[in-house]
């Protein structure tokens, strides 16, 4: 799934084209990429049309739009996208044909590009929720953490919750109530770059260890967010279909075997949460297991 870059790249093409504009028409293609609205297709059209795109927002890995009728000062609901594995938010002129795995168009009354939902494993979808506090948080997103890049974002707070959670430090990293937007191909390079390994125990972990954890997210993201993102296929790119360039700069993600540009180690690779974990064992040593 995309990551916090990833999902930044898009948000910053959104807000460019659609904030704003007021949604004349929306046509919803496959059943399942509104699976997550209670009414379906026909509610999620009718609680769209007529709404003007407010403002695009982000919290971690979530997104979503802030919906305002003309007159309303602050939203009333919110436009909340799960791109899933394969969901792209496409701008595209009226008069370009039509994507074989669309699935919802926007048009607005303006006339201009179409916002459309692209999803060819359709895991993804579109949702229009309430919203909720003084943030004006779409409700299933209001549990989740700060991230590194948020300017409210409290590093000594999430420290302190990495070093309460018992666990190893990637599986807390990957905690989205904790801290939010890092995803495995981030955690791994964060990891590399703060020498821990992934699965140091959490309780073990001190300030200061935790602070330079913290930070190399923030600048790994940072470049990573410089790039484009990380797009491995075609499928995670921009609002104007184009992929980011980031893969080239991975460390230690997806180089099994290739040298760790630190050292010069073989990386290596291990089974971690149905996923893979990439380390390298020299910059990053297995902690050592403790004596009954």
């Amino acid at each position: 799934m995309p990551e916090l870059p990833e999902v930044e790249v898009v948000r910053r093409g959104l807000a460019a084209h659609v904030t704003g504009r007021r949604v004349r028409a929306v046509e919803v293609f496959h059943p399942r990429s509104v699976r997550r609205q209670a009414g379906g297709a026909p509610e999620l059209v009718e609680r769209l049309t007529g709404q003007v795109l407010r403002a695009v927002k982000r919290r971690g890995k979530f997104l979503w739009v802030e919906l305002a009728s003309v007159d309303a000062e602050a939203p009333e609901a919110a436009l909340l996208a799960h791109l899933g594995m394969s969901g792209q938010l496409l701008v595209q002129p009226a008069e370009r044909d039509d994507e074989k795995h669309l699935r919802i168009r926007l048009r607005f009354d303006d006339a201009g590009p179409e916002l459309r939902f692209v999803d060819q494993r359709t895991f993804g979808g579109l949702t229009v929720t309430d919203v909720t506090g003084p943030d004006a948080l779409p409700v299933p997103v209001a549990h989740i953490g700060r991230d590194p890049m948020d300017p409210a974002f409290d590093a000594e707070a999430a420290v302190g919750g990495l070093r309460r959670r018992r666990t190893g430090v990637k599986r807390a990293l990957l905690d989205q109530t904790l801290v939010s937007g890092i995803g495995n191909i981030y955690a791994d390079e964060s990891l590399w770059r703060a020498k821990l390994h992934y699965e140091r125990p959490t309780a073990t972990l001190t300030r200061p260890e935790g602070r330079r954890l913290l930070v190399a997210a923030r600048e790994v993201m940072d470049e990573a967010l410089a790039a484009g993102g990380t797009s491995f296929d075609a499928l995670y790119v921009d609002v104007h279909g184009d992929s980011g360039y980031f893969d080239r700069a991975l460390a230690v993600y997806g180089q099994e075997d290739r040298p760790c540009p630190r050292c010069g180690t073989p990386v290596r690779r291990a089974p971690f949460m149905n996923r893979s974990s990439y380390w390298c064992p020299t910059c990053q040593p297995r902690p050592r297991r403790r004596h009954a």
